[in-house]
């Protein structure tokens, strides 16, 4: 089913947008119309290299765009919920990044926001729209590795730059929110909401987690365990290990060459999975919701799951102590 595409803005310049412009532009559900930026004339340089129609070189100027529907928000994580709430405020529709808070109480209050203007909101957990994790659940649902016991995940990359906003405590940096919060989401999606949490986590100079290991446990004795860190290779791996086997990724996150192996009775099955653009297809599932034709793959319970989560964690690893989160 073909439609008018929506109109979309894009609230900052960060780097992420690089991943998401090309797609977007791609897509006949999507019109990627204008960008905002704190400076009017990197707004517009901005906008030449990215072939985007129209600068405001403040973000008010772009909420209050009456040729723009919908906003994509990659703010530094502490302006996530603010900045979601301001856009609902003003009328847009809202993807904003991952993770929108570390905080529950911030995300309850933005999806509050969204459902009193009768808007649309949602985290853009890319790789929840990618057919590799489709395939995944799929394989699980079939019992093909038996009942899940355990999961494993990974994911790091090395950041030695200070001065990066993954690295200020004051803008909720740190190695859980930038990447860990996707173990925690992928755990989440194939356990069920934990019961109990315990996180360590190793402080860099900045003040923020540069290496976070949590350890998640679910009801029926499911247990998670995952690390992720800005100090360390480039790893990103998710294993579900049942009672009759299991399912390997080597991508999970980014899918870009995506595959999932299932081990079992000593063989290995290569299962392939075509390769799909994970964040045209989160732009491409909001515009559907938007014009009426689809429903947001992702909501409020499971983005205020994922920030209870990690809130348990960071306050498991400050205290040392496990934490017990409400059912």
């Amino acid at each position: 089913m073909s439609y008018e595409p929506v109109r979309w803005g894009i609230l900052s310049t960060a780097r992420i947008n690089r991943h998401v412009i090309p797609p977007g532009q791609a897509s006949p559900k999507v019109d990627i119309v204008a960008v905002a930026s704190r400076d009017d004339a990197h707004a517009r340089s901005y906008a030449r290299e990215w072939g985007i129609e129209r600068t405001h070189g403040d973000y008010e100027a772009l909420l209050a765009d009456p040729e723009v529907e919908a906003i994509y928000i990659s703010l530094p994580n502490l302006l996530h919920t603010k900045w979601s709430i301001r856009a609902l405020e003003t009328g847009k529709h809202v993807l904003c990044e991952k993770p929108l808070s570390r905080r529950a109480a911030d995300v309850e209050n933005a999806f509050d926001a969204a459902e009193r203007c009768g808007r649309f909101l949602m985290e853009a957990f890319m790789y929840r729209h990618n057919p590799q994790t489709r395939k995944l659940t799929e394989l699980m649902a079939a019992g093909a590795i038996g009942s899940v016991q355990l999961i494993r995940s990974v994911f790091s990359y090395p950041l030695y730059d200070d001065e990066n906003v993954r690295m200020q405590r004051d803008l909720d940096g740190g190695a859980l929110m930038d990447i860990g919060c996707y173990c925690v989401s992928g755990s989440r999606l194939l356990a069920g909401e934990p019961e109990r949490a315990y996180g360590e986590q190793v402080v860099g100079p900045t003040g923020v987690d540069t290496r976070f290991y949590g350890t998640l446990r679910f009801p029926g004795g499911v247990v998670a365990q995952f690390d992720c860190g800005m100090v360390l290779p480039n790893r990103d791996e998710l294993e579900v290990i049942g009672d009759q086997g299991s399912l390997f990724l080597d991508d999970p996150w980014h899918c870009r060459a995506p595959r999932i192996e299932l081990r079992r009775d000593d063989t290995v099955e290569r299962i392939p999975i075509r390769a799909e653009d994970s964040y045209g297809l989160e732009l491409e599932n909001l515009s559907d919701a938007i014009r009426g034709t689809g429903t947001p793959l992702l909501g409020r319970d499971d983005a205020v799951a994922n920030a209870r989560a990690i809130e348990a964690l960071y306050r498991s690893a400050e205290t040392v102590h496990p934490v017990t989160l409400e059912s």
